[in-house]
């Protein structure tokens, strides 16, 4: 089962609508992409982190959310810093960072069925033109972005059983079963999208 994001709780991030979670984060992302200083993104990073936090999350739980991305990003900060300079390296770094606690502070604050909502509205001119149905689509992004930390659980725990059966440097052994896993999730989420259907 795919482990749900939401924490219950009545902080004030809680209580604040999800459209408006939503928008900030979207303008904060637009903003940080502008900005260069890495003081002044890692300032950023440290009130993305204090609004994470105020969600009630552990340090464990976040840490386990935001693990897959940790490779990826110290692979990206690699290169930049490889292709331009350390500088440049830390900017990436703090970027992204408070991009993903803004997510999480955003995600760990607000039901799926809110955020299902505010994207319903979202596509609901769309949905009038004819180009698509909105409640599904939502439900397909919604699901999808819940579907991604499962896939590199699935990696982890498939390269551990591969790696005490001594096939853990055979690329096949791990990516064949973890491509029938993937394929199974997706035909599950396409029926739970059908199901949606009336």
């Amino acid at each position: 089962m795919m482990e749900p994001l939401y924490l219950t709780g009545d902080s004030a991030l809680h209580r604040l609508p999800a459209w408006l979670k939503l928008l900030v984060l979207a303008a904060a992302g637009a903003a940080l992409f502008r900005v260069d200083d890495p003081r002044l993104l890692a300032a950023a990073f440290a009130v993305a982190a204090v609004l994470a936090a105020a969600t009630g999350v552990t340090a464990a739980t976040a840490w386990r959310h935001v693990r897959p991305l940790a490779m990826v990003l110290a692979a990206l900060a690699a290169f930049t810093w490889a292709v331009q300079d350390a500088r440049a390296a830390l900017a990436v770094l703090l970027r992204v960072a408070a991009l993903v606690a803004l997510a999480l502070a955003v995600t760990l604050s607000t039901r799926t069925s809110d955020l299902i909502g505010v994207c319903e509205r979202l596509l609901a001119p769309l949905e009038r033109l004819g180009l698509l149905d909105a409640g599904k689509t939502a439900l397909a992004l919604a699901l999808a972005v819940r579907f991604v930390p499962e896939i590199w659980r699935n990696f982890q725990d498939i390269r551990e059983a591969q790696a005490a059966r001594g096939l853990a440097a055979n690329p096949l052994a791990l990516l064949v079963p973890l491509l029938v896993l993937t394929l199974k999730r997706a035909q599950e989420v396409s029926e739970a999208i059908d199901a949606r259907s009336p």
